[in-house]
């Protein structure tokens, strides 16, 4: 089809969308062209299954985050067509000339807003606005005047984000009162970086304030709640820490009066004092605690001038001191019944604890409490956050800017990475796209298609599926104390050299440097040129790799035959003459004739071997022979035809994966959703990776070379032994060849 067809059924299938699409072929597919700010207008009329990627994540990529996380509307990570449409057209309806998207430049000229709509109007006016918080005066605003929130906000009382700072209040007292609420409650931050409060802070502190001065006031010596007056909460707290105990004793008590010969058993025994006295007693505490508070008695009296376990003895002085000394000071003893009495006088006070409310502020000053309850403190904190939220929709307006400036910079660029993949297939130098981490230098060579790995276990499902030579690499940066794993796409030269383990250089787009370690290759052709040589190079590494272990054998036989006849000839050496004659052993004739050497097997063997190695070099002569007698053209053609049968199928294999090494793979296994080939081919391929070139100088300490007679005798005998195998498998036939 010739290029007006195409060109005309191209127009056609833009015809039906209703707009004039205009199309491009970029990396062996054919995509939209966005080449105006009219396209991004009339982007939600572009047939969804023409976009190259329908979904993008938010983090990871080479482009502002901060850019994207305002395009996320529904906050789920990830960049949506519907969430490209209605940037688009927000965007076009707030500029008054959609082309300067195309800029990709980080000032906006105030000018360049379309305020015939409300939507303009209100983002001039906060544009204006910022550059006056910033005491500029200027025509144009840029993003780096909107990066800093915080320093917008910073000299301002109020900010409209609803939430009041100690610096807004403009009154000791008041700040004293929103620093307390932060205590109790926490804190919001306030958009100039201060922590804050909001409406509902404040509701709920003065709310704990009023419950618990209301509380408070219930308690009193005159009711009962205060049986020790300002004393009774320690009081409280030392009754508590041996009540349970108590309770014990006097349960123990009832049951010796009840039976007097059980009493051994409620008490501590002997036994069990005899298993614990050879230990250290300072570690076997918890167990003497288990033990009764007192001896058991069957009149039912605790002792109140000593004699209780060590491991209650201080707590239960504390209890006297606080309580008994002071209701029955001159007692010797506390029976069961006033020890009742004392738990009657506790229980208001427990009923009144029991009904505490408000007690987030408990730990707060009293006279502050007072303070928060005077009249019209609240009603003052609550003009303020009023007074703030009143400023909400100028404050809003604020952050339109910054979406605005960022849109108008980034959006574009987003554009080209998501539609057309325009940057990705670049002629330009620089130009990347925006999953380009950056440039892995190993081997001599740079390759600029890195990408970051988020996602491992994906990628061991899907990076085969892209057909590319694939080196994973582990990076470090010390600067900034982090780890990354990227995967490079090596698309030209050699693979010798890579292996997992090898060290190599990465630097990120911002120019920082990362050591990296190769952990993981996917072996793919790289290119015909290398496929073309993979055949021999695998037979030189099985030679190589055969010589090696024949000869790691051999050393290691020689080794031990060595090293067992000197252990012999030492053993030897330190026999005595009569017992070596002993140790001799005594060999029966049959023996000694079967130990003799026989040098017929030896001459048979020899001819044997002889016999074969004359037919083989008969034979390779005869081939060489029937070679060098045919003319000059059928040589060549039968060593051409030889080349592609050693090197053709390596070659054809690689071809076809080369036309279909595919990026989509990768992405998909970052998470994008991508809707379209991304074809790496033959022609691009070695784009994306840059080979050292040096000029041709002389070594004086390079290795001479193999001489020209080696060289041809080289080639010959490997010819030789081709046409062997080839005659030995009927190959020869087909090219009409005899040699008797």
């Amino acid at each position: 089809m010739t290029p007006k067809k195409v060109s005309k059924a191209l127009s056609l299938v833009a015809g039906k969308t209703g707009y004039n699409w205009k199309f491009a072929n970029v990396g062996g597919a054919t995509r939209v062209s966005i080449t105006s700010g009219e396209d991004i207008a009339h982007l939600g009329e572009l047939d969804q299954k023409m976009w190259t990627v329908l979904s993008c994540p938010v983090k990871g990529l080479e482009i502002d985050e901060h850019t994207l996380q305002l395009m996320d509307a529904d906050y789920d990570g990830k960049i949506r067509v519907n969430e490209i449409l209605a940037t688009a057209s927000w965007l076009t309806s707030v500029l008054k000339n959609p082309d300067d998207l195309l800029k990709q430049e980080d000032r906006l000229p105030l000018s360049a807003i379309n305020q015939e709509n409300e939507a303009g109007m209100r983002l001039y006016a906060s544009a204006r606005q910022v550059l006056s918080y910033l005491n500029q005066e200027r025509d144009e605003i840029s993003v780096a005047d909107t990066a800093d929130m915080l320093a917008i906000f910073a000299q301002t009382r109020f900010n409209g984000d609803g939430v009041i700072t100690g610096q807004t209040c403009g009154d000791e007292t008041l700040a004293a009162l929103v620093a307390a609420c932060m205590q109790v409650e926490g804190s919001v931050p306030d958009r100039s970086g201060e922590p804050g409060v909001q409406e509902e802070q404040l509701e709920a502190f003065f709310t704990h304030c009023r419950e618990f001065v209301e509380w408070k006031a219930l308690a009193s010596s005159e009711n009962g709640t205060l049986p020790y007056g300002e004393r009774t909460a320690e009081a409280y707290a030392a009754y508590q820490a041996v009540r349970e105990k108590v309770e014990d004793y006097y349960i123990r008590c009832r049951f010796a009066a009840f039976n007097e010969e059980a009493v051994p058993t409620l008490d501590v025994s002997l036994t069990a004092l005899e298993g614990i006295v050879r230990d250290n007693l300072t570690e076997r505490m918890e167990e003497i605690a288990s033990y009764p508070l007192a001896r058991v008695r069957k009149d039912g009296e605790l002792p109140l001038q000593g004699g209780w376990n060590p491991a209650w003895e201080q707590a239960f002085f504390v209890f006297k001191q606080e309580v008994l000394d002071v209701e029955f000071p001159q007692h010797a003893s506390l029976a069961e019944a006033e020890w009742k009495q004392e738990k009657a006088r506790f229980r208001p006070y427990e009923e009144w604890l029991a009904a505490k409310k408000g007690g987030e502020v408990e730990g707060l000053d009293a006279g502050l409490l007072q303070e928060a309850l005077q009249q019209g403190r609240q009603d003052a904190l609550r003009s303020l956050i009023a007074q703030d939220k009143a400023l909400e929709t100028a404050a809003n307006d604020i952050h339109e800017v910054d979406k605005l400036l960022h849109y108008y910079r980034d959006f574009y660029v987003l554009l080209k990475n998501f539609i057309t993949f325009s940057d990705f297939y670049s002629r330009d130098k620089g130009v990347k796209a925006i999953f380009q981490a950056g440039t892995l230098y190993i081997d001599q060579r740079s390759c600029d298609l890195c990408m970051k790995v988020t996602d491992m276990p994906k990628h061991n499902l899907m990076a085969a599926l892209s057909g590319m030579f694939l080196i994973y690499c582990e990076c470090r940066s010390k600067s900034k104390n982090e780890t990354m794993t990227i995967v490079a796409a090596m698309t030209d030269g050699d693979i010798d050299d890579l292996r997992e383990g090898k060290n190599a250089i990465f630097y990120d787009r911002s120019g920082l440097d990362w050591d990296a370690t190769v952990v993981k290759i996917i072996d793919n052709p790289i290119s015909v040129r290398q496929a073309f040589w993979s055949p021999y190079r695998k037979m030189g590494r099985f030679v190589n790799e055969q010589i090696s272990k024949f000869a790691s054998e051999k050393d290691n036989q020689v080794t031990s035959e060595m090293t067992s006849k000197i252990s012999n000839a030492g053993t030897q050496l330190s026999e005595t003459p009569a017992d070596s004659a002993a140790a001799q052993p005594v060999l029966s004739p049959a023996a000694k004739t079967k130990q003799a050497f026989d040098i017929s097997k030896f001459l048979g063997l020899f001819a044997v071997l002889g016999m074969a190695l004359g037919t083989i070099c008969g034979f390779m002569l005869d081939l060489l022979t029937a070679f060098f007698k045919l003319k000059w053209y059928k040589m060549i053609g039968v060593f051409v035809a030889l080349m592609l049968i050693i090197s053709g199928p390596s070659m054809l294999l690689a071809w076809l994966k080369l036309r279909k090494r595919d990026l989509a793979p990768l992405l998909n296994a970052n998470g994008w959703a991508v809707n379209a080939k991304v074809l790496v081919n033959i022609v691009f391929g070695p784009t994306l990776t840059k080979i050292a070139s040096f000029p041709a100088l002389s070594d004086p300490f390079a290795r001479k070379g193999v001489p020209v007679w080696a060289k041809v005798l080289m080639l010959v005998l490997f010819i030789a032994a081709v046409f062997a195998v080839l005659y030995f498998t009927n190959c020869l036939s087909f090219m009409g060849l005899r040699f008797r």
